[in-house]
């Protein structure tokens, strides 16, 4: 059986960036395992610009900002394994992956890191009415389509959903020829950045309908018009509202799940709310040695952060390998448990060690609805913290607070953190 002391699974933005950061924290000893055919993930195909501004300091296309990292992981001589599939995985970390080089192999790990990223929701999942004709995809399927393979999925187009995916495409089937006619979302806010509405949609002419849903699909060989309806408070079509829109193409874009099939093979605890796995401070789930970042742990609005988040597992995946021989002391406390309430829907980490946590612990949430006027606030076992001003929030933006070492250490018997947000006053 092949050993190693760190198996990354997964070759896009979180695996690259996981992989440089426990390689430059001093493990030699690392395998990147990835299922397509090359490095860079969802990257590879997200030609438009925008990433990059945070960790780079300028702006550069989805490819640019995957080759820094894929660069800087041959230059660092980080083996790793394309067209290999993990099967599985079992709580002694042992990998199952197949591919076409190698056929069946396992592969044992010491120190796991799970970057599998995520997937769109099919519409299976999501019980629209009508016939099942061709032209209908999921935003991300229509980007690799066109910006990798070539092709126009079409000439006039309806959009399902306002993540940033779909908002993107509906900007790039413009700039190609097509016409979309409509964003339609079934939430009273879009899921997708302020900048995205406003670059993609608001620059094109292109509405975007809140409080929408799709009704009924018609056409038998392919797509040849769709109908809209307004929602209630309860979701529910609101009869006499419908609209017909003729188009030849239908683009889901309604969430992304973290891709988790595996994790939950191993039996680690999942989170509601992400969908992704239970995490300390240190971003390792409940089995020892076993990490999660990116958009398998949660879903991001920024590459950038995703970057941020799998650095530090990677570097607590060389520091649990470092410390093999000599396990880490106990701090003499329990953990302290982070709780998400009153408009703040889920945190992570979801826990944190105040004698072993770093000087500074970023917190990462999304709040439930649009918000304005509100303070996300920090309280330790029921006493205020800190409290943030915040002009507007909306779920498709990430936020995130600062927790510090020297404020926990200073309170010694905290066994809860609040954040929360609250109207002000």
């Amino acid at each position: 059986m092949i050993c190693h002391d760190i198996v990354i699974i997964g070759g896009g933005p979180a695996g690259l960036a996981a992989a440089v950061a426990a390689k430059q924290s001093g493990v030699d000893d690392i395998l990147l395992l990835e299922r397509d055919a090359v490095l860079g993930g969802i990257l590879n195909q997200c030609i438009h610009n925008g990433f990059g501004l945070h960790t780079f300091k300028e702006e550069l296309t989805g490819p640019e900002y995957a080759s820094r990292y894929i660069r800087m992981v041959q230059k660092l001589g980080i083996p790793f394994c394309t067209g290999s599939m993990v099967l599985s995985i079992n709580k002694d970390k042992e990998v199952t992956v197949v591919s076409r080089r190698e056929g069946l192999q396992v592969i044992r790990a010491k120190a796991l890191i799970l970057a599998m990223g995520c997937r769109e929701r099919p519409r299976g999942a999501l019980n629209l009415p009508g016939s099942r004709p061709a032209g209908i995809y999921t935003a991300g399927t229509a980007q690799r389509l066109m910006n990798i393979e070539g092709y126009l999925v079409g000439r006039e187009a309806v959009i399902l959903g306002s993540g940033d995916i779909g908002l993107i495409m509906a900007r790039r089937m413009v700039l190609e020829g097509a016409k979309v006619k409509a964003v339609a979302e079934l939430m009273p806010y879009s899921g997708g950045l302020k900048r995205n509405i406003v670059q993609c949609l608001d620059d094109y002419g292109i509405p975007l309908k809140l409080g929408h849903t799709v009704v009924d699909i018609e056409g038998r060989g392919r797509v040849e018009g769709v109908t809209l309806a307004a929602v209630g408070p309860d979701k529910k079509p609101i009869p006499g509202t419908e609209e017909h829109y003729g188009c030849d193409t239908l683009l889901l874009s309604c969430g992304l799940i973290p891709e988790n099939e595996l994790s939950k093979g191993m039996g680690l605890p999942i989170n509601p709310a992400t969908s992704g796995p239970m995490v300390n401070d240190r971003l390792e789930t409940e089995a020892a040695g076993v990490f999660a970042c990116g958009n398998v742990l949660h879903v991001h609005d920024l590459v950038d952060y995703v970057s941020e988040e799998a650095a530090l597992a990677g570097e607590q995946a060389a520091r649990y390998i470092q410390n093999a021989e000599r396990p880490r002391k106990p701090s003499g406390r329990g953990p302290v448990t982070l709780r998400a309430k009153d408009g703040v829907r889920y945190t992570v980490p979801q826990s944190l060690d105040p004698g072993a946590m770093a000087e500074r612990v970023t917190v990462r949430f999304r709040v439930a609805d649009v918000y304005r006027g509100r303070s996300v606030c920090t309280y330790y076992d029921g006493e205020l913290i800190s409290r943030q001003k915040k002009r507007v929030m909306a779920p498709g933006e990430m936020e995130q607070v600062v927790l510090t070492r020297d404020s926990l250490l200073q309170r010694p018997g905290v066994k809860e953190i609040t954040i929360r947000t609250e109207v002000e006053t």
